[in-house]
């Protein structure tokens, strides 16, 4: 539990971070603080890790590994300003290699947490919502290469500490909204459900 909330917080403050760093400090010294975050982060994490899912838990840390070295030996900031861009193309390719035929999308994994039987309807749901989420990593990785090469950093760091956050906020709501119009004779499990059976009454 603290190890997730230390890498929620991370990962709001990174670009915070980032920000204050380059327009003070310089982009080695930036590089050198985000290895200093990192590294611990790689270290438990490969702890954690077994064979099965070892690639899919350690890719985010060390392409951010890779991109602050870079940084810190060329001192060009744009290999830090490169790390959101990295880390949507990981979730993109993580997401998308779940479509696959034989894989099991990554909504209905997330889905099936919660429900062991899902409807075809319902998998067809998370299968759309998946390649929905695609398009949202790969929009969200354009914004930030874009932002990373032409805008200033602190539009940066608004947008990727920030606003993208609030993007993904509105696809979880959006997403949870749709099934609960489309999904109607679901049963409640929250106060959120039984506002929406509300809002959205069975059809039986």
């Amino acid at each position: 539990m603290v190890l997730g909330i230390v890498n929620a917080i991370l990962a709001v403050a990174y670009p915070v971070i980032v920000w204050i760093g380059l327009t003070r400090l310089g982009t080695r010294a930036v590089s050198v603080i985000v290895l200093a975050l990192v590294v611990p982060m790689l270290a438990i994490r490969l702890r954690k890790a077994d064979r099965a899912t070892f690639w899919s838990i350690v890719r985010v840390p060390i392409a951010i590994l890779v991109l602050v070295v870079l940084g810190a030996i060329t001192q060009d900031a744009r290999f830090v300003l490169a790390m959101p861009v990295v880390i949507n193309l990981v979730l993109l390719a993580t997401f998308g290699e779940t479509l696959r035929a034989g894989q099991t999308p990554m909504i209905e994994r997330f889905a099936r947490l919660v429900e062991t039987e899902l409807s075809d309807d319902k998998r067809a749901h998370c299968r759309s919502w998946t390649q929905r989420w695609c398009i949202f990593f790969a929009l969200n990785a354009a914004v930030a290469l874009a932002l990373g090469l032409f805008a200033t950093p602190f539009m940066w760091a608004a947008y990727n500490g920030g606003i993208a956050y609030a993007l993904i906020g509105v696809m979880f709501a959006i997403e949870y909204v749709s099934r609960k119009a489309r999904f109607r004779d679901d049963p409640p499990r929250n106060p959120m459900d039984r506002l929406m059976r509300r809002v959205f009454p069975p059809t039986r």
